[in-house]
């Protein structure tokens, strides 16, 4: 298996959640995700991944086979080092929405 595939599986994955996460979350009232927003997060988590991932690699902390990646890199990163950031900034923001609609009034709950 390729990273590229993982990838794209983990990816596909956190859109779906996201999606379903969303519409859970307009069902009970809440207000969902900004896009916006999270298009800004994923800008500045693609930046620093990218920064990063550079001074890592050249570093030596750690490479990658040629044999499992797509070949297309940015620096010294492989392109398939982004999707997880980008996961994260599509799946996070929803999970929040969702979890500030189950409980509008923002107050803690004893447990």
């Amino acid at each position: 298996m390729t990273y590229l595939l993982l990838c794209a599986a983990f990816l596909a994955v956190a859109l779906v959640a996201a999606a379903v996460l969303h519409r859970a979350t307009r069902r009970r009232g809440g207000r969902g995700i900004s896009f916006a927003a999270t298009a800004v997060a994923a800008a500045v988590l693609v930046a620093l991944t990218a920064v990063f991932d550079n001074v890592m690699i050249a570093a030596g902390l750690f490479a990658y086979d040629d044999a499992h990646i797509s070949g297309i890199r940015i620096g010294a990163a492989p392109i398939e080092d982004f999707a997880y950031p980008l996961a994260a900034a599509i799946l996070l923001p929803a999970i929040w929405a969702r979890l500030r609609a189950a409980d509008p009034t923002g107050e803690r709950r004893a447990p």
